[in-house]
């Protein structure tokens, strides 16, 4: 067994040496977990297992279908890592034969605690996995699903990294794409600060997501999308993170699509935390990137994941 482990490594490492990294991991898959219900059974799996791929993601030898042309790169919330986000979403993008990747950025490597850098930077570390993406895969575009922060903060790559260029659509759930405004929803993000400094992890992504704040201003000056690209947000009147909930719909325009979950569904009172597992949300999610197959979603009631 040692010397068929042995064997494996130095067939990675030629393959580095004489193709480069990105052939070289594409033989080499890591490990993903099972598909979890909800986040909670996620992020308590994550705690044990902080740098497992969600499931069915990272597969570098996958390579786009002609009915899905674009992989889709998943991004993440705040203070969150990619396993917690998608560990039920991504297994059915797979299913449904997308191409899907995931990664965590925006925190101390190996960290269970992610994406609560400076969001510019999680931006650039993002870009820089997109742009991997589209090397190994061979795709012209890529399309980015993103929670909270991770469905605000691909605008930042779009308007400032050249992500006009290789995004195709963006789909954000209960983005924080104009921040948040209540008196609770801000303890809500320094109650996260303060966990935080107990970690002796900073959020400065905390502060930026402030509706106030330096950062959003600049974001949003000059109009909040681009021509090129396809908006979908998709949000939950019961979000006590981003608040008012409006706050993370975009400007009305040709090539942007606000979805209110309950103009869908009127029995789901899914709040910010559990949108990403929720059934009605995940199918417009497929809808958004599938739009000549799409369906209409079963309407449920879905509970929300904390209530009071």
């Amino acid at each position: 067994m040692g010397a068929r482990r042995l064997l494996h490594s130095l067939v990675a490492l030629t393959l580095a040496l004489v193709l480069g990294d990105d052939v070289a991991q594409a033989a080499e898959r890591k490990p993903t977990g099972p598909v979890q219900p909800n986040i909670v059974a996620a992020a308590t799996f994550s705690l044990f297992n902080p740098t497992i791929a969600p499931p069915g993601t990272n597969d570098w030898n996958c390579r786009p279908s002609p009915e899905h042309p674009n992989p889709v790169l998943l991004s993440n919330g705040t203070n969150a890592n990619a396993y917690a986000n998608w560990a039920n979403l991504s297994q059915k993008l797979a299913d449904a034969g997308f191409c899907v990747f995931a990664g965590n950025f925006g925190g101390a490597p190996g960290g269970v605690v992610q994406t609560v850098g400076p969001i510019a930077e999680t931006a650039r570390q993002l870009a820089a996995f997109g742009d991997r993406i589209l090397r190994v895969t061979g795709a012209k575009k890529l399309d980015v699903v993103g929670y909270s922060q991770g469905g605000m903060s691909p605008r930042y790559w779009i308007k400032n990294l050249g992500g006009d260029k290789k995004i195709g659509r963006l789909i954000g759930l209960s983005p924080s794409n104009y921040g948040t405004e209540s008196s609770k929803s801000l303890g809500t993000l320094r109650l996260i600060s303060a966990v935080n400094d107990v970690l002796g992890v900073d959020c400065p992504a905390c502060d930026e997501q402030e509706a106030d704040s330096a950062f959003l201003a600049d974001l949003n000056a000059g109009g909040d999308t681009i021509p090129d690209v396809e908006y979908t947000v998709i949000q939950t009147r019961y979000d006590d993170v981003v608040t008012p909930h409006t706050n993370a719909f975009l400007k009305p325009a040709p090539n942007v699509r606000n979805i209110l979950v309950q103009d869908v569904c009127g029995q789901d009172l899914t709040d910010h935390v559990g949108i990403p597992y929720d059934p009605i949300t995940q199918q417009l999610v497929l809808n958004a990137l599938g739009p000549a197959n799409a369906k209409k979603p079963i309407c449920r009631f879905v509970p929300p994941v904390f209530s009071g």
